[in-house]
């Protein structure tokens, strides 16, 4: 889970905690690129805007490892171009905070093939 609000963040991993998901935290894309390497997680759900390196980046970096990591992007940001560059760069899925917990949970769990 990688967001730099920790309230969302915290929303958002009780929500998947609730189906039973195992769940590391990170703030920044930095750490989070960090933790993509070392942990090699089933999927992650990033933010766009990120200190350290961008949402995209991260994403962009998670397209490289074998086999690829499922990524749901969760932004405020609405544009299209984002979304269409998320969708070139393999995210599974796109959401607009606020998302409703259960659309982020249906998100990942399809993104995880369940």
């Amino acid at each position: 889970m990688v967001d730099d609000d920790p309230d969302i963040r915290a929303a958002m991993c009780i929500a998947l905690r609730a189906e039973k998901a195992v769940i590391d935290e990170v703030a920044d894309g930095s750490m989070a690129l960090h933790h993509l390497l070392s942990a090699r997680p089933d999927a992650a759900v990033l933010d766009l805007m990120l200190p350290g390196q961008s949402g995209f980046t991260v994403l962009e970096r998670c397209r490289a490892l074998l086999p690829p990591v499922p990524v749901v992007m969760v932004t405020a940001n609405q544009g299209r171009r984002h979304a269409a560059l998320a969708e070139s760069l393999g995210a599974s899925a796109y959401l607009v905070k606020p998302v409703p917990l259960s659309r982020l949970v249906d998100a990942v769990c399809r993104a995880l093939g369940r």
